[in-house]
């Protein structure tokens, strides 16, 4: 476990935090509807009652509960805050669905689309001399809208089948942080295991001349790399930032020096630990982290800015039919995870709750989860990254494919991929599901390339990872084939993905009436990305699974049978069970929704890991 700054589970940026000097604006804010988007203007807004962020108005625990469509919706709240004449103030937001525009003291300060990713602004030159500040947010979310990535939320007024309900306006959490005007602005990790060494990229915002970089790095006290870097020699970017592929809107003040990006690698060595490299590995059993220390230094050697980060040693990769881990086999047991609470929908209840569900997916015996349909909290990936367990990271899907469909994921992936790329957790991206709002691939040309050029496109921005073009069915470009597959007969399970008959499946096979592949792919590992499904339920008059068990000891037969029969196909490099817990109506969980086992959590770990 990393010792710098003594793990902080509420801070919202795990990978770059610094000591002092931020604070939440959750809680209670003024709230109105907007339901035809009519209004522009902050001051006609109608601030009629209370929600409390960052919980969707949808969900009851923001206090609205609200099950209709509505197209925008308002949010107002005042702070206190004057920060030092040589300090700015940021404002940061977490994740809001799907437009926003942000006021402060009636100034606009920051626009932002994608309901995913996070944005910033510095707000300084917008406050209110008196001390006390003003913050409005219009949240623009147009239920009917498909084109848009929106993941599981229900186009229906109710949650139907496998959709969930909506989340609109602000879901993460809402936050200041006064920084020095030259400071750290964005930092990138990327472990190198060839070379015995970590990349780094640093951006520094408001560069001065002479400015310098010091990176520390160390693992239980001891140091593994103490470096410094000059910054007057690092790429100079005026008109954008890493930041900026966050947070587009960041708006800075006329006077901006802007931005320069710092690219160094950094050779791990230290006498003490050369003759047991593997120690340094990051592996499930043993996530080892290594702390970083990064400082900017002024001219005279002072600092002026720092912050606590970490990094990991470790590779992914695939060969023709295996998923590598340090280079090794590496079996992947996943879950289907899709990261929803009953009373506060896509937003967890509190930072324990993120801890909760690693600890939870690792009782049941899964190395992994994938992440279904929804970018993550990074506070969820940071106690991934510490308590080990593996992600696939998912982007939600839109419905529809056009050319707008197209602009808002081409903009949207890129920010997902910088926002995450430093966790090691993160061992595969998933860019597309099943075909959602690809829905023609087999005969149009067009939808084909725009998952060839997402597959693409995601390798250049992280040649690090293997991707996973359409998981499901129908690939047409991908590192992994991942197979969706229902059935509920071990026996045929076994039958079907025995090794015999793979040549074959992969060239022209068929699942859920849909073919596997649609062209010739160089060889792949193979895995069942979806199966399982066996829904346990309550009340099931209510509620939804691919398959029905009448009581908890039929669930756990069912489930050893089918985890037998897909273990029994070792020349698959893994599968995902479906699903972690229940969702909403959807009830092929393995816990409840309350986060409660349906069996005992030592019968479902010896039946995942076949013991």
């Amino acid at each position: 476990m990393p010792d710098s700054a003594a793990h902080d589970a509420s801070y919202p940026r795990p990978q770059l935090r610094r000591r002092a000097g931020w604070r939440a604006l959750d809680g209670a804010w003024d709230f109105a509807l907007d339901r035809t988007a009519r209004l522009r203007d902050p001051k006609a807004a109608a601030f009629d009652t209370t929600i409390r962020v960052p919980f969707a108005p949808e969900t009851p625990a923001s206090g609205i509960g609200e099950r209709d469509f509505f197209d925008a919706c308002w949010y107002r709240r005042t702070f206190d805050a004057a920060p030092a004449a040589d300090r700015r103030l940021l404002l940061h937001l977490g994740a809001v669905d799907y437009a926003a525009t942000v006021w402060i003291n009636g100034h606009r300060v920051a626009e932002h689309e994608g309901g995913y990713t996070p944005f910033a602004a510095d707000i300084t030159d917008a406050l209110d001399d008196s001390g006390r500040q003003t913050l409005v947010v219009r949240a623009h979310d147009d239920p009917h809208d498909l084109a848009k990535p929106r993941g599981k939320q229900d186009w229906q007024r109710d949650p139907h089948a496998i959709w969930y309900p909506r989340t609109s306006g602000i879901w993460q959490t809402v936050w200041l942080e006064e920084v020095p005007a030259s400071r750290i602005a964005s930092l990138r990790w990327t472990p190198d295991l060839d070379g015995w060494q970590v990349a780094f990229e640093a951006e520094v915002a408001e560069p001065r001349e002479g400015m310098r970089l010091r990176v520390r790095l160390s693992l239980a006290g001891r140091t593994l790399a103490d470096d410094i870097y000059s910054t007057d020699d690092a790429t100079l970017d005026v008109a954008g930032s890493m930041l900026d592929r966050e947070a587009p809107s960041v708006q800075r003040p006329a006077s901006s020096l802007g931005t320069v990006t710092l690219r160094r690698s950094i050779a791990i060595h230290d006498p003490g630990i050369d003759d047991a490299r593997n120690e340094l590995l990051w592996w499930p059993w043993r996530p080892t982290l290594i702390d970083a220390r990064v400082e900017l230094l002024d001219a005279a050697g002072d600092v002026i800015d720092a912050a606590d980060s970490y990094t990991a040693l470790r590779s992914v990769a695939v060969d023709d039919e295996r998923f590598l881990l340090n280079g090794r086999p590496y079996d992947l047991r996943l879950v289907l995870d899709q990261g929803y609470w009953a009373d506060t929908g896509l937003t967890a209840p509190d930072a324990d709750a993120l801890r909760r569900d690693v600890e939870l997916a690792k009782a049941m015996g899964f190395n992994g989860v994938r992440k279904h349909q929804k970018v993550e909290d990074p506070r969820y990936l940071a106690w991934a990254d510490r308590l080990g367990l593996l992600v696939w990271e998912e982007m939600p899907s839109a419905y529809r494919f056009d050319a707008t469909a197209v602009e808002r994921m081409t903009r949207e992936w890129p920010r997902v991929l910088a926002r995450d790329a430093s966790h090691p957790c993160i061992v595969a991206w998933v860019p597309f599901n099943e075909s959602w709002g690809v829905p023609d691939l087999p005969r149009s040309a067009a939808q084909r390339h725009y998952v060839e050029g997402i597959y693409h496109l995601t390798k250049a921005l992280d040649p690090t990872r293997p991707v996973v073009g359409n998981d499901g069915w129908e690939s047409v470009a991908t590192d992994i084939i991942g197979i969706h597959d229902y059935d509920q007969d071990p026996a045929r399970l076994a039958a079907r993905y025995a090794p015999a008959e793979m040549p074959a499946l992969l060239a022209h096979g068929r699942t859920a009436r849909r073919r596997i592949t649609l062209r010739e792919h160089p060889p792949a590992p193979v895995m069942l990305t979806e199966f399982g499904g066996v829904a346990l339920a309550k009340d099931p008059k209510t509620t939804w699974g691919y398959s029905r068990a009448n009581s908890a000891k039929e669930l756990g037969e069912r489930y050893r049978a089918l985890l037998e029969a897909v273990r029994s196909l070792d020349h698959l490099a893994g599968f995902c069970y479906t699903q972690f817990t229940d969702t909403y109506q959807e009830t092929n969980g393995l816990l409840y929704m309350n986060r409660t086992p349906k069996l005992p959590l030592e019968q479902l770990r010896a039946a995942t890991a076949g013991r």
